[in-house]
């Protein structure tokens, strides 16, 4: 089996390109979505973010992500905090989920932090999704109802694209110029066991 980190900056189209992946019958894992589930619902996980933020931060039972997302992108010790919590937790659940699907020859990780996580160590090969800036950031405002000023402040959170192409095995490029089908298609074809 060969396991495939999908990334990319905020706005890039990941969830885009991973719907196309999962439309072709592959099983992706979602780690922002399943980081979601698990904040919610870990008992252990809830006590430890309890214990950063305060019991507040849970309202009717589901945490109040705005505020943490408030709280931890102006304060880098509190987003290291979240992410040592969180993370250990996703990574457990992300193996069970694999061998739930190891009769798959490929399966993908999609996650938006792969390289800040440490994730990438749990993929064979890394497809990163690229976007220009403004692009990425006309997308984030429209679809999360943001300013630009705080979709600004969550890509300065993030690792520069540069970077992540450097790191990445393959490149897609969601500008709009290319079609993404077949650029998926390629990679998942040059994938296959020969």
């Amino acid at each position: 089996m060969v396991i495939i980190g999908v990334t990319g900056g905020i706005g890039s189209g990941k969830s885009v390109v991973c719907n196309v992946i999962k439309s072709m019958g592959y099983p992706v894992f979602n780690a922002d979505y399943e980081a979601k589930v698990i904040t919610d619902t870990d008992a252990e996980v809830i006590r430890k973010i309890k214990d950063i933020f305060g019991n507040e931060i849970y309202i009717n039972g589901n945490l109040n992500r705005t505020k943490v997302s408030a709280l931890v992108f102006a304060n880098k010790e509190l987003l290291r905090k979240l992410n040592s919590v969180v993370h250990p937790a996703v990574s457990n659940y992300f193996f069970q989920w694999v061998k739930k699907n190891s009769n798959f020859t490929m399966v993908f990780l999609e996650a938006a932090i792969l390289f800040e996580s440490g994730a990438n160590q749990w993929v064979d090969k890394v497809v990163v999704v690229t976007a220009p800036e403004e692009l990425r950031i006309k997308r984030v405002m429209e679809r999360d109802g943001l300013t630009v000023e705080e979709v600004r402040l969550r890509v300065g959170n993030q690792l520069a694209e540069k970077y992540l192409v450097e790191q990445s095995d393959f490149v897609i490029d969601n500008s709009g110029d290319q079609l993404v089908v077949p650029q998926v298609l390629s990679i998942i074809q040059s994938l296959q066991p020969k």
